[in-house]
């Protein structure tokens, strides 16, 4: 089953790279990483999808928390998500089969985001099977090159993800000017 794993961390270099290297030396192989920041400029959001059984994702989840740089940690496949990816694809286009092509981009809500004599690059949105759906669709017409970004997943409603002020570090937050900061007197638990 696919886990999708929302990891709050400290926005500084070589924190990827941890991470990274943890689901390495445990063997557990990524289908999708991504990786920005927040609202809060010190805090980055990892979303991770690994396809893993449910004892697997919790250990996971354990060894995630032993990483000193890591504040948060959730598992998202067991509440109501929004997921979505972004792809541009750069296709073949010529005068035959322009119109075709666009009518295609309408039908799936994309987005032509560059136009040459011979090629068009095409933005979508949505989740991985739109994706895939269109990816099918475009391919008898010539894909030249194509670059996805990897699943972001938030969860469904109003209340945030973190809404506890606490996280599984036993790092402690308050709110300053309406946002959760972490308190610099709070050091973390963790190895």
């Amino acid at each position: 089953m696919q886990h999708t794993i929302v990891a709050l961390v400290e926005n500084k270099p070589g924190v990827l790279n941890r991470v990274a290297s943890l689901f390495r030396r445990r063997g557990f192989n990524i289908d999708s990483l991504t990786v920005g920041r927040t609202e809060q400029p010190e805090i980055s959001r990892m979303t991770i999808v690994v396809d893993t059984d449910e004892t697997s994702a919790e250990r996971l989840i354990s060894y995630l928390y032993k990483l000193v740089n890591v504040i948060q940690v959730h598992d998202l496949s067991k509440v109501p998500t929004v997921n979505r990816d972004l792809a541009m694809i750069k296709i073949n286009a010529n005068d035959e089969n322009r119109t075709h092509i666009m009518q295609l981009v309408d039908v799936f809500r994309a987005r032509i985001v560059d136009v040459s004599n011979n090629s068009f690059i095409i933005e979508i949105t949505g989740d991985e099977e739109k994706i895939e759906g269109f990816i099918d669709v475009l391919r008898p017409w010539g894909i030249i090159e194509m670059v996805r970004t990897g699943i972001v997943s938030m969860a469904r409603g109003a209340a945030p993800l973190y809404p506890n002020g606490k996280n599984g570090n036993g790092y402690h937050q308050e709110t300053r000017a309406g946002f959760n900061l972490p308190l610099a007197s709070q050091p973390y638990r963790g190895a």
